[in-house]
């Protein structure tokens, strides 16, 4: 299994350097993928900061590698549910993750106030 860094995952988002961006598609379009937490919170960091891309706009085009076929990541549900989360919150996305651990019916121990009161809703 192939597992992918935030860089390359960005070049094929961004499209900024089409040689790049090819390498990485045909390693999708030949490959069992794989796409860590890790990697989506530093691609979600990444884009907000340094390109200024609106969260709607990172949220659509991380869910929608994630989507292909041949890439997994870990907890699919619990990174997408992440994600949407992020679209509609304040929150930074790791707290956003942690949202999507409680949909997905765990028990989140935390002393942070802005995610105590996402969660209480």
């Amino acid at each position: 299994m192939l597992v992918f860094d935030t860089n390359a995952l960005l070049r094929y988002i961004l499209q900024d350097n089409k040689e790049m961006a090819d390498q990485v598609e045909e390693q999708i379009e030949h490959n069992s993928c794989f796409i860590p937490t890790e990697v989506v919170a530093e691609m979600v960091y990444v884009l907000s900061k340094v390109y200024n891309i609106s969260k709607s706009d990172i949220t659509e085009a991380i869910i929608g590698v994630l989507s292909i076929d041949t890439v997994t990541t870990s907890n699919f549900d619990v990174t997408v549910r992440g994600l949407e989360t992020y679209t509609t919150s304040n929150l930074d996305f790791v707290d956003c993750v942690m949202a999507g651990y409680r949909d997905a019916g765990y028990v989140v121990f935390t002393f942070d106030k802005e995610l105590i009161s996402y969660l209480k809703r």
